[in-house]
């Protein structure tokens, strides 16, 4: 049984996705001083016009401050760029893509997980709760020629909303995984349904999102992020038909060709296909 205790808080979340940030060493991938100039400038052109045009005053403005340092002290700007942000900038990539929809990544990547054979089961504890979920698939590129030996690896939060890495009772691991598609492209793999759930809300985006009024949660979800010798990676998302959040992501990260339809076997497992098309690099 999972207590207060057991529970993830935003600052352990965000000291756990601020050090896995830092350690993928991402630089600004070498803007030169005119870009950062056009979109820093931009930025705060943005935020001067807000000032004005809601005549924010002088104690609203000591409180954003106060706020912002609190974000910085606790590690939460991994969680509020890309809760707030990062589907954004994910849209405009995708104006540019072709092939498979993407979605935002988000703060609960790990990398280096378990690989797998291309029928596998996810890593899981063996009391692991849940309704038993199979996702089938195959990765081709545009022109629909299979591509064997991609790498599909997945990830998602447990039955009752938490990721392994994120919170301590979980295993590290734990529903996470790297599978290697077989000679035709293809995939399957059984883990179990997600549940829906709340991004950390004890700490300043949480007061954030009551002092707007918001709510805090994401529908249910799998992460995905395929990728194969030659072609660009997708970071994706895939939501489940009629769950709960799905039209009011927090994060507004979800799109009407990510949602699945999952069908009962007769077995009491649900199971659902998706195959992944992906651009030349």
């Amino acid at each position: 049984m999972t207590t207060m205790q057991d529970s993830p808080t935003a600052a352990g979340s965000g000291a756990s996705a601020s050090s896995n940030f830092k350690a993928a060493a991402l630089t600004s991938a070498g803007a030169s001083p005119e870009r950062v100039s056009t979109v820093v400038t931009a930025v705060l052109q943005g935020v001067h016009a807000a000032i004005r045009a809601n005549a924010v005053t002088y104690p609203e403005f000591q409180a954003a401050k106060a706020w912002l340092m609190e974000v910085g002290e606790v590690g939460e700007w991994p969680l509020f760029m890309d809760v707030f942000v990062e589907h954004v900038v994910e849209e405009v990539a995708a104006d540019a893509q072709h092939g498979t929809k993407g979605s935002i990544l988000g703060p609960y990547y790990l990398p280096d997980q378990t690989r797998l054979a291309a029928e596998c089961e996810l890593p899981h504890r063996p009391d692991e709760k849940g309704e038993p979920l199979v996702l089938s698939g195959q990765v081709r590129d545009l022109d629909g020629t299979p591509l064997a030996g991609a790498d599909v690896e997945i990830w998602h939060a447990d039955a009752d909303g938490y990721y392994s890495g994120f919170a301590p009772h979980i295993p590290l691991g734990n529903l996470r995984g790297v599978v290697e598609t077989d000679a035709e492209g293809k995939f399957s793999i059984r883990t179990v349904q997600p549940a829906p759930y709340q991004i950390p809300t004890d700490g300043p985006t949480g007061k954030l999102i009551e002092a707007a009024g918001w709510h805090p949660w994401r529908p249910a979800h799998l992460h995905l992020m395929v990728r194969a010798d030659g072609h660009r990676t997708v970071t994706t998302q895939l939501y489940f038909a009629g769950g709960d959040w799905l039209d009011s992501d927090v994060a507004e990260a979800t799109k009407p060709e990510l949602i699945l339809n999952p069908a009962d076997d007769g077995t009491g497992t649900r199971r659902a296909s998706y195959d992944f098309e992906l651009e030349p690099a």
